[in-house]
Order: C-alpha cells, then sequence, then structure tokens
C-alpha cells in the first residue's frame, strides 16, 4: 500500500466520526484529504460493537438539537449515499422505578417538547400494558418517542467511506498512527507504520483510543474507555414485530429485537477504564439473571452470539468539538456511547469548524476542548 507524501488534511480514525468528517470535508470541495485507519477493515472499533441505537430523548438542549440534525440525516441517508442501514423506528420506552428519577424525566420530557421532540409520558399501568410479556409490577411511569429505533451500523461507516473515496478521500487501512510531529506548537505531520505524511492539520476522530493520540502532541484529553458488552438471543417467536427498544433506566439494561431473536445488554457500574474487549462471562451470568427477572421468557432462549465494545466517555457524557492548544490539532471524540447516532451531523460539523471556522448547523461551541479546564461542563443524564 502506498501512503501519500502530504496531505491538506489527515484523519485518524476510520470509524462513523472519521468516515462522516472525510466525507464532509470532501462534499465541500476539501482536496487531499487522507484517512487513516489502524485495523485492517473500517469500523471494527467502537462504530461496529455496539447495539445500534438512535434517538431523540436526551436530558440537554445540545443533544437534543444534534439528534434533531443527524436523525433525518440517517432518514435520507440511502438516498444519499447509495447505502441501505436498515433504519427501524421501533421507539424507545424508557421506563422508571425510582421515584426520584421520575421528575428529572418529566422535566426532560418538557425540554424536549419545546425544542419539538413529542416525547410521551407513559404511567406504570400504560408500561405494563404495552409490555405484558414482561414483569413490571414495580415501574412507575417512562417514556416513549416513536421515531427512536435501530439502524446497521456498518453501513453508516461504509456509505461514508464509499461517498468519500468517490470524492477524491484517500481511506487508508493497516495504517497506524505511531507520531505525530508537532513543531513550535503547530501540527506538522504524522508517522504512521506505513510511513510519514506531511500536513498541517490532524483531526482526531480515534474513537475510545482518542487520549492515546492525544498523549502523542502532549495533550491529556478526558476521555476514558470503558467496556460495554451484550448478546442475541436464539429466535423467540413470543416477541412480537412491535416490541419496541426498552431499557430499564435505574439498571441500565436494555433490550431489542435482533432478527428472530433478541439483543440484550447492560452497563457494568463497576467496569473499570481499560481497552479490554472480551467478554466478561461472570458479569455476563450477572446480566442473564436480571435480564431473566424482567423477560421470563429468555430462561428458555439460547445464545446466538456475544460480543463487548468501548464507550468513549467524558466527565461530562458529552462529545468534544474542535480546536485545542496545539495549532492545527482537531478533536471530534468522547460521545459517551451517543457517537454513532451523532455521526452524520458531527461529520458535518467539523467540515464548518475546519472550513469555516465554527459550526454552523448545530451550535456546539459550548463542547470545546477548554471546557474541562474552565469547569463548563453540561452533563447528560440519559447515559445508558
Amino acid at each position: 500500500m502506498v501512503i501519500p507524501k502530504t496531505a491538506d488534511i489527515v484523519i485518524i480514525g476510520g470509524g462513523v466520526m472519521g468516515a462522516s468528517t472525510a466525507y464532509h470535508l470532501a462534499l465541500r470541495g476539501q482536496k487531499n484529504v487522507v484517512l487513516l485507519e489502524k485495523e485492517d477493515f473500517f469500523g471494527r472499533g467502537a462504530s461496529g460493537r455496539n447495539a445500534g441505537g438512535v434517538r431523540y430523548q436526551f436530558a440537554t438542549a445540545v443533544n437534543i438539537k444534534l439528534s434533531l440534525a443527524s436523525l433525518p440525516m440517517l432518514e435520507s441517508f440511502p438516498e444519499e449515499t447509495g447505502q441501505e442501514i436498515d433504519y427501524r423506528k421501533c421507539g424507545y420506552l424508557m421506563f422508571l422505578t425510582d421515584e426520584r428519577e421520575v421528575a428529572l424525566f418529566k422535566q426532560q420530557v418538557a425540554l424536549q417538547h419545546r425544542l419539538g421532540v413529542m416525547t410521551e409520558w407513559l404511567d406504570g399501568d400504560e408500561i405494563r400494558r404495552r409490555l405484558p410479556m414482561m414483569k413490571l409490577d414495580d415501574v412507575i411511569g417512562g417514556t416513549f418517542h416513536q421515531d427512536d429505533g435501530l439502524v446497521d451500523p456498518n453501513g453508516i461507516v461504509m456509505g461514508y467511506i464509499q461517498r468519500a473515496r468517490q470524492l477524491g478521500v484517500q481511506t487508508l487501512t493497516g495504517a497506524a498512527v505511531t507520531d505525530i510531529l508537532v513543531d513550535h506548537n503547530r501540527v506538522r505531520g504524522v508517522k504512521t507504520d506505513l510511513g510519514a505524511i506531511a500536513t498541517p492539520i490532524v483531526i482526531n476522530a480515534a474513537g475510545p483510543w482518542v487520549k492515546l493520540i492525544g498523549d502523542m502532541v502532549a495533550l491529556s484529553i478526558p476521555v476514558e474507555p470503558v467496556r460495554r458488552q451484550m448478546l442475541v438471543t436464539t429466535p423467540l417467536p413470543e416477541i412480537p414485530e412491535t416490541f419496541p427498544f426498552v431499557i430499564d433506566f435505574h439498571q441500565s439494561l436494555y433490550f431489542h429485537r435482533e432478527g428472530e431473536g433478541l439483543l440484550t445488554g447492560m452497563s457494568n457500574k463497576n467496569e473499570t477504564p481499560g481497552f479490554n474487549q472480551q467478554v466478561d462471562p461472570d458479569f455476563e451470568l450477572f446480566m442473564l439473571e436480571k435480564v431473566i427477572q424482567r423477560l421470563p421468557m429468555l430462561e428458555t432462549a439460547g445464545l446466538a452470539s456475544h460480543w463487548a465494545g468501548l464507550y468513549e466517555i467524558t466527565p461530562d457524557a458529552h462529545p468534544i468539538f474542535g480546536e485545542t492548544p496545539v495549532d492545527g490539532f482537531f478533536i471530534i471524540g468522547g460521545f459517551s456511547g451517543h457517537g454513532l447516532m451523532h455521526g452524520p451531523v458531527s461529520g458535518k460539523l467539523m467540515a464548518e469548524i475546519i472550513l469555516d471556522g465554527f459550526a454552523k448547523t448545530v451550535d456546539v461551541s459550548m463542547l470545546d476542548f477548554a471546557r474541562f479546564q474552565e469547569n463548563r461542563l453540561i452533563v447528560e443524564h440519559n447515559v445508558i
């Protein structure tokens, strides 16, 4: 594989953020863009190891606005890129079992309504009527939005990669970045295990590895990789096709249809940060106990597949967009489990930041790198 000697922009990371950014830069007419992915295939990192959920239901205005801009882009994705992504609007139903969360979620629904997201508030009896196959005696209430749903993560990544190539982006796999060259606080190039590229602009879109790339320019990026794992069952014909993406919010436990079976996952609240992407069998057994308590029919199901992936967590569960104290070094990362759904608009925003000097489609100026030192954190409550 021949690596170019120079580039106007180098993007590190071939997941949804890097692919979307490359495509949107090229769409704006930017030439000589190079996208580097350390794996042998694109989208094998965090983008390819998630549950595929997309939603409007968030607790902060900026995340809601990102969804309002990004999810319609997913709806039109096949027309724009020629790639199908199987957007299924099954709806997200989040249910609550803790009284302290009820008032908070009602405030969130009010905020969502003010921004045009018409989430429904459901009482416990209505949720039990909608999910008669589940044990929900302790449910107090919850929320539902019919346009939340599921997409194919690999389709999104490959749709952007293919269109970016057609627009002239050089996309390289098996190209691990080993160092970033900086002179007088300005980016001069990148070193990879395939060779060096001279460039004035580097975009760090490395997902859970974004901090490791930051270390190369002596920049401490507050993003931690945290393992999340899930499994898919053998067919369960008893689960209706109308079954929504169900979230037991207090337990960070979720279910949705996956083919003829059910996908289920749960956040391990005792998980320590790290890059381990192996399934933890002990936690899987613990998760299955919780799953069967909620959905007893799963006790008879078999295991079709299971895997683990990494969230990229920031202290406030919001991403980082834009410039850093190192001239020419930009960040798009730290999406805290929300990257796939916000990937389309986020790549467009990065193209605006690079080419126009600021993001226009959605104001993400408050999600800058400097907010961590300046104590301007905006906490997202709805993290699963």
